[in-house]
């Protein structure tokens, strides 16, 4: 035991020495839904989307990530291109904020200390959970439940991001979201005395997805590679 605690302190100090900086900034974008309302293109924004994003890159590879998001998250039947749906003619309209944690993966070392231009791919996952508004539909109308509920999920996001402007790092992202909830989109009423509007494929969850771009502003530390006699 006092071996594996010694080679866990050495990994984290090696870590830490490499490299500590960190960034904060926005994400600017849009946002679709994919359900049992609306269309089901996969990236298909139709509402604005903002967020403030911080990151802890522990190394040239990957960083910690957390994120704030919010959208006005829309979906309406006459988008679709099932012939069922447009003739139903639902849609909704319901905000929505998401809290995200997970680590960021870098194909290309993306080391900030090197003062040259660098870009790379990146995927990002982790875990999320979404406040949203509550509804049914009564004659085809959205009608509100007055509360709330929240969905977790598994965020799944693609990028590029590079070091343009100095301490200014540009991104372009594109992050479904899946989430263990049918509730979203109001196939499935919260409250159990409006249960009779259920409808949609019960065995089917929903996703969104946030198309945009981030901007981060790097600061910290840069490590120390003080020479050893």
């Amino acid at each position: 035991m006092k071996h594996l605690i010694v080679l866990i302190l050495s990994i984290l100090s090696l870590q830490l020495s490499h490299s500590q900086i960190n960034e904060i900034g926005v994400f600017v974008g849009g946002s679709n839904f994919i359900g049992d309302v609306g269309a089901t293109n996969y990236i298909a924004p139709n509402s604005p989307t903002l967020g403030l994003i911080y990151k802890w890159n522990a190394s040239p590879r990957h960083s910690w990530r957390a994120s704030i998001i919010y959208s006005d998250l829309k979906a309406n039947d006459i988008d679709s291109d099932d012939p069922r749906r447009i003739q139903r003619g639902y849609s909704f309209d319901s905000n929505l904020l998401e809290f995200s944690a997970g680590i960021e993966f870098t194909f290309f070392d993306f080391d900030l200390h090197t003062g040259v231009k660098i870009a790379t791919p990146y995927l990002y996952s982790g875990i999320s959970v979404a406040n949203h508004d509550n509804y049914y539909f009564f004659n085809g109308v959205q009608t509100s439940e007055n509360n709330n509920s929240w969905a977790y999920g598994i965020p799944m996001a693609l990028g590029v991001k590079a070091n343009l402007l100095g301490n200014i790092i540009l991104g372009i992202e594109v992050g479904a979201r899946y989430t263990f909830s049918d509730e979203i989109d109001g196939s499935i009423p919260d409250r159990l005395a409006n249960q009779q509007y259920r409808f949609g494929n019960i065995n089917n969850n929903d996703w969104y997805v946030f198309s945009g771009i981030t901007l981060t502003y790097t600061f910290g530390l840069n490590p120390c590679y003080c020479p050893t006699d």
